[in-house]
């Protein structure tokens, strides 16, 4: 466990577009994974490595993340939720958040993805580097856009574009203080022009290839359809949850009636009922839904505490809103 950092920046403010309608009812960062909020994870993972305080930007349906960290603290750990009526990209939501990140240098964490990649290492590498900033990084081929030197130093930062030998950002960092004076204040901006800027400018900006481990971005339906899928094919659990019985397919208080057949890889959350004669089947039930008897759920969500009945295919079914 790392004392060196105390402080994490939580990116909780994104619009989730590409999960509608799910991300209608229910922020992206609390959308339920096993029956586990996503951001969660973020947070889990963080307090293994010695984080104390946490910042989190907020924006679509701030209120529930209100609610959730109504106590404003996770785990031990002191939550300040800093909304953003106006949504200022990372970077300027970075620089908002500044009053309330403590000395020293401090990670930035997406609160969409789910890993358990080795942050101790990118934290010994950031300060025996003396970087600047440093970038956790992963070979995926999709938009490879970050190039590394032998020494572990980004040389080149190319947004959308793959070519030979190149990165993609883990959506994790840890940066300097320094960053708060190279970032305008109320700006809508991304942190990529300010690393650019700052990598010509002769910054320290390193970065650290985990390709080991898990890392899932739940951006999309079928990325939050893989999660699930991998998990329970895998089994798969990260070693930073200590206590939590996660995952489990179903809920310890649902009711799933024994005439009630369950296939392919499904989560049954908390208060649900499933009665018998039903067949559910590669789909993702939130807190509290009831599934009618005879019912067939084939690749589906139900995104909250509704009765369904009847047969539904590749279908989210919510609340109107």
């Amino acid at each position: 466990m790392s004392a060196r950092i105390g402080t994490a920046f939580v990116l909780g403010a994104g619009l989730g577009t590409r999960l509608r309608p799910l991300t209608l009812v229910r922020p992206k960062p609390l959308i339920p994974i096993f029956g586990k909020p996503l951001i969660t994870f973020a947070l889990d993972h963080l307090c293994a490595v010695g984080i104390k305080s946490f910042v989190i930007n907020t924006h679509h349906l701030g209120g529930q993340m209100e609610a959730f960290f109504r106590n404003q603290s996770y785990a031990g750990c002191s939550v300040k939720l800093v909304h953003e009526p106006d949504l200022l990209e990372t970077g300027g939501g970075i620089k908002n958040a500044e009053v309330w990140i403590g000395p020293g240098p401090f990670i930035v964490y997406s609160g969409d993805i789910l890993t358990d990649i080795e942050l101790e290492e990118l934290i010994d590498q950031h300060f025996r580097k003396g970087n600047d900033v440093t970038l956790a990084l992963r070979t995926t081929g999709l938009a490879a856009g970050l190039a590394l030197d032998d020494d572990g130093r980004v040389t080149a930062i190319e947004p959308g574009r793959s070519h030979s030998g190149a990165f993609d950002f883990a959506n994790v960092s840890i940066w300097n203080r320094d960053t708060f004076q190279r970032i305008p204040a109320g700006k809508k901006v991304s942190f990529v022009p300010i690393l650019i800027d700052w990598l010509r400018s002769g910054g320290k900006i390193g970065g650290v290839v985990l390709n080991e481990r898990e890392w899932f971005n739940i951006g999309s339906r079928s990325e939050y359809f893989k999660v699930h899928q991998v998990i329970s094919a895998r089994r798969w659990r990260p070693n930073y949850l200590s206590t939590d019985p996660w995952p489990a397919s179903v809920a310890d208080d649902a009711q799933v009636d024994a005439g009630a057949r369950l296939t392919g890889f499904y989560a049954v959350g908390k208060g649900c009922v499933v009665e018998g004669s039903t067949v559910i089947e590669d789909s993702i039930l939130w807190e509290g839904a009831t599934i009618r008897a005879g019912s067939i759920l084939r690749s589906c969500v139900v995104a909250g505490s509704l009765v369904i009945s009847g047969r539904h295919e590749n279908a989210d079914l919510t609340a109107p809103v």
